[in-house]
């Protein structure tokens, strides 16, 4: 049975454990217990567990995954034409998709039920005071304070704080500079930082194996204190998340192909469907890329020079669903807990949105690591992952999709800049 199961596909076995979790909390709710031992304690143990393995992966996932984005870039002229044209894109297209999740997410306060947060609701443990004036209690000037943070005087303290800020500006400055190496040593370096990221990716995609019993136990342990009340402001987030996909899907990534391209969306769609269904199907850009470059270069019309630099890069740095995803999932928790976030904070939230999504690797549900370090930063309790766990799989599908259209659209945007023709003719 238990072979049969891990036979499914990674988001089937994470919708059984959903299932089954609703039901195990419902039955055993938050008293009872065998041999002494109550089943809510258990749902805690090895939902605890399965969050500190996700924290466990943070730094060095994203140390090397940003270091090898930066130093795919390159040197010289790639860097000052093509790469500079490249980041630039990738930087905005994210920063809409941020702005978008945002305004939604403060249209609909998915962490609000009637007027109050949903943290009673849902049994989430009450937030220290001294962590709530230091949300709430910023402004304006504390803006500052987050480009402070950005240089921390010692690297290795701030890894070990969880200051994110600091360890993703070092590390884009470390892969920059890494280009400027002689070629030898540069090589050294790249191959070094490389299988480090090979490493991580499969440290995280072992870890993402364990995903299923993590969903199971801490769904369960959510459901046997609130019952199935979860589920209302879930459905809330859930379609909050979908309709700014959606929108940023559709209306952004179409206007810029229309006024900026100046082609065709409509073709550019048809002509990626076969690689949004499959990133759709596999969550994992970096899996969908060989299948991006074909339908890029053979549909699309972009020359290999264009996308055998813009789309290896965009599949490391450029995630524009999963930055937006990553800015309402940190709101949604906000809410949840009942800080009101301070435009300050929210500013906070949409920058470490944006660096982190560079630092996220195209593997499944590898945006959850990112999403912790936002919590740290902003000062929430890690144990917030566990509200968006039941609906993470289908969204990281979403997402997915969204990331690899965006790289698509940006092979096309770069190759209509340097003056390429046929791009979507034939």
């Amino acid at each position: 049975m238990l072979k049969s199961f891990h036979a499914l596909q990674l988001h089937w076995q994470i919708m059984i454990a959903l299932v089954l979790a609703v039901f195990a909390g419902l039955l055993s709710g938050d008293d009872a217990a065998l041999f002494g031992v109550t089943f809510y304690s258990v749902y805690e143990f090895f939902g605890s567990l399965f969050l500190n393995a996700l924290k466990m992966l943070i730094v060095p996932l994203i140390v090397s995954s940003i270091i090898v984005g930066i130093m795919g870039i390159g040197s010289g002229n790639n860097l000052s034409r093509l790469g500079g044209k490249t980041l630039v894109y990738y930087a905005s297209t994210s920063f809409l998709a941020i702005m978008t999740g945002l305004i939604l997410v403060n249209i609909t306060m998915p962490g609000i039920s009637d007027g109050q947060p949903i943290k009673d609701i849902i049994g989430l443990s009450d937030v220290p005071q001294v962590i709530t004036d230091n949300v709430e209690g910023k402004g304006a000037e504390d803006i500052v304070g987050v480009f402070l943070r950005m240089v921390p005087p010692n690297i290795v303290s701030a890894a070990a704080q969880g200051q994110m800020l600091g360890l993703i500006f070092f590390s884009l400055l470390f892969g920059f500079f890494i280009t400027k190496l002689a070629p030898a040593k540069a090589e050294l370096m790249q191959n070094l930082w490389q299988s480090v990221l090979d490493v991580m990716m499969h440290m995280t995609n072992w870890v993402m194996k364990f995903a299923p019993y993590g969903v199971f136990a801490l769904v369960a342990k959510v459901v046997s204190v609130s019952g199935v009340d979860i589920f209302i402001p879930l459905a809330v987030f859930f379609f909050t998340v979908i309709v700014a996909l959606l929108f940023h899907f559709i209306a952004t990534m179409s206007l810029i192909l229309h006024f900026v391209a100046k082609v065709n969306p409509l073709r550019h769609y048809k002509a990626m469907s076969s690689a949004l269904l499959t990133a759709f199907s596999t969550s994992s850009s970096s899996a969908t890329l060989p299948l991006t470059m074909e339908c890029v270069e053979q549909k699309v019309g972009v020359s290999n020079r264009v996308t055998s630099f813009t789309l290896p890069l965009g599949a490391t740095v450029n995630m524009d669903g999963t930055a937006l995803y990553e800015c309402v999932a940190a709101m949604f928790i906000a809410q949840a807990y009942g800080l009101d976030l301070t435009i300050t904070t929210q500013f906070t939230i949409v920058l470490v949105a944006l660096v982190t999504s560079i630092g996220v690797a195209g593997i499944p549900s590898a945006s959850l690591v990112a999403i912790s370090i936002i919590l740290g930063t902003i000062g929430l309790p890690l144990e917030g992952v566990g509200l968006i766990l039941a609906v993470d799989r289908v969204l990281d599908m979403c997402r997915t999709a969204v990331n690899v259209f965006s790289d698509s659209v940006a092979a096309v945007v770069i190759a209509k800049l340097e003056g390429e023709q046929g791009i979507l003719k034939s």
